[in-house]
């Protein structure tokens, strides 16, 4: 990824909001991000898991946002997609929407748009278990360019607090964009590698 390009964040209704707002956190302490949009549903979840009121939570940070209605923003045209962009988390909805195509919100106009320009879009789903639609549409918006990455931290790095969980994932998203940090402690080898 280009150094310069910042990080469109989209922040949708499926659990673990705590996964997005630990990335916009990241990304703006980085000076990485573009800007966020959120859905209704990511609103609502925000306040249930977290007692957080979302966009006045972007409008504290000083963060540029846009609600999904939103279809006058600069983010529903191509002209303004600069660099990759991440839904997290993505609910299983989003996923589909973008798998197939369907510009229903604004998230999805940017998603889509995203890879049109030959972008980087992440998409953290968040769901489980994986039913066969929600699998099938993974493999079609794999197809259309997206990486997948479902949330599912792992357990080598021996994490202590459910933060350390949320790093790891974000971490993950980090890596897929060739963002360097040290929110996880990698992978260590065991044993030297045989000459």
């Amino acid at each position: 990824m280009s150094s310069h390009a910042r990080v469109l964040v989209a922040l949708t209704g499926a659990s673990g909001i705590v996964y997005g707002r630990r990335l916009v956190e990241v990304l703006r302490e980085k000076d990485m991000l573009e800007a966020v949009i959120y859905t209704d549903a990511a609103v609502k979840v925000a306040k249930y898991e977290e007692s957080v009121d979302l966009p006045a939570w972007l409008h504290d940070l000083g963060v540029i946002s846009y609600s999904e209605h939103e279809i006058d923003s600069p983010y529903a045209s191509s002209s303004r997609i600069r660099g990759p962009m991440v839904v997290a988390p993505c609910s299983t909805k989003t996923l589909a929407l973008i798998a197939h195509g369907i510009p229903d919100n604004l998230v999805v106009r940017a998603a889509l748009a995203t890879l049109r320009l030959g972008r980087r879009l992440v998409l953290l789903v968040r769901e489980t278990p994986l039913g066969i639609a929600e699998l099938r549409n993974m493999l079609r918006a794999a197809e259309n360019g997206a990486i997948v990455m479902p949330a599912a931290p792992a357990f080598y790095h021996k994490p202590s607090t459910v933060m350390d969980l949320v790093d790891f994932i974000v971490g993950k998203i980090l890596d897929a964009l060739d963002i360097p940090h040290n929110l996880y402690r990698r992978w260590r080898a065991s044993r030297t590698p045989r000459q």
